[in-house]
């Protein structure tokens, strides 16, 4: 009898983030999840670096996933570096090339492209808006972690 190819669903947006978590700590990167943005929107992981770089990721789970989102573009002024993290499997051919990669799980991630270095610097307002912003977030999440809400 043959076997049957046992179709496992795309790993959770979560699970990615996880494993994206633990990619940019091996750099000495720290990261927060789900980053509101100055314009509104929302990073699916932002990660500052040692010196202050900012790198962001997108997540995409599945090519329909890719096709139903355009707002990503919109987030290159935000960040100094920026990634897409897709799961095992993903047809990669279909991401931009001018862009990070990096295949991830809940374990970790492997970096398949790196992000260049952005033409311009992000803008010194900018930067520190979204580093106090990252601090704020970070300080937030930990005093709601210590003392939840009754």
């Amino acid at each position: 009898m043959p076997e049957r190819a046992c179709l496992q669903p795309p790993p959770s947006a979560a699970d990615l983030a996880r494993g994206v978590l633990r990619w940019f700590s091996s750099l000495n990167y720290v990261g927060l999840v789900e980053f509101p943005l100055a314009g509104g929107r929302r990073a699916d992981v932002l990660a500052l670096g040692p010196r202050g770089q900012l790198a962001m990721v997108e997540i995409k789970r599945s090519l329909a996933d890719l096709r139903a989102d355009r707002k990503w573009p919109e987030y290159l002024d935000d960040c100094d570096r920026f990634y897409f993290a897709v799961p095992t499997g993903f047809a990669v051919e279909l991401l931009p090339v001018e862009h990070g990669l990096l295949v991830a799980d809940r374990y970790g991630a492997e970096l398949l492209r790196e992000a260049p270095e952005p033409d311009r610097r992000l803008a010194p307002a900018r930067r520190r808006q979204t580093l106090l912003r990252f601090a704020q977030l970070a300080a937030g999440r930990l005093s709601q972690h210590l003392d939840p809400p009754v």
